[in-house]
């Protein structure tokens, strides 16, 4: 894979740890997507599901994915990347199930209580640099991040989550029958800025803890806040 146009941006020999993406759907493929086309090979894929018709919309999946495992299919897309990928890409199709994780985490599971029992399960893990967390909605999206080494980060991190899973779904846009919405430009945002924040951290050590982000808003100020 050739990097002469982003070796002098970001060098990914920086990145030695294993990248953990935990919910392959639209978010996490298209953070996968960034992060290998970053130079990143290392990667780990955690997600029980298979790629469905409707997923096309709003995920990095074709139809010729339909069928298919997640995690095979988004393996194939970074393997076409980057052919490096293809043998050192582990991954989980049973999804996460109180593992120990390491290196950078990137959460894009649906389910929040998941979300949270990863982040108890390693609170104290001295093998993870850092994590984020990825929720979108239909026009606009909030991105975490938290620094491993800082216990503050981590605890706030964690009270963002203080929430259930059916408090969450209560929330979730639908269509009139039913049907969850989420369309690109949202996803694509979301993506970037938390592989930007990645970026940034690995560059500079310096994470923002939260970014709201809203592509539609693109009059005056507020399409995006970091704080």
């Amino acid at each position: 894979m050739n990097l002469n146009k982003s070796r002098d941006v970001f060098d990914p020999g920086k990145v030695q740890e294993t990248i953990h993406i935990v919910g392959c759907g639209s978010v996490g493929s298209t953070v996968a997507e960034l992060l290998a086309r970053y130079g990143l090979r290392k990667f780990i894929l955690w997600d029980m599901d298979t790629v469905e018709s409707k997923n096309i919309v709003n995920q990095i999946y074709t139809e010729r994915d339909v069928g298919r495992p997640k995690v095979e299919a988004l393996r194939d897309i970074l393997s076409d990347i980057n052919p490096a990928i293809k043998d050192s890409c582990l991954l989980k199709p049973d999804g996460w199930n109180g593992h120990n994780l390491s290196g950078y985490v990137f959460l894009a599971v649906d389910n929040i209580e998941v979300r949270k029992e990863i982040v108890k399960r390693n609170q104290y893990n001295p093998m993870v640099k850092a994590m984020f967390d990825v929720r979108t909605a239909l026009y606009d999206a909030q991105l975490y991040a938290a620094d491993w080494k800082k216990a503050a980060d981590k605890k706030n991190f964690l009270a963002t989550m203080d929430f259930t899973h059916d408090e969450a779904t209560a929330e979730v846009p639908r269509s009139a029958c039913g049907e969850i919405l989420g369309v690109a430009p949202t996803v694509r945002a979301a993506a970037l800025f938390t592989v930007t924040n990645f970026h940034r951290f690995v560059r500079e050590g310096v994470l923002m803890r939260t970014i709201l982000v809203n592509p539609f808003h693109l009059e005056g100020e507020g399409a995006v806040v970091a704080m």
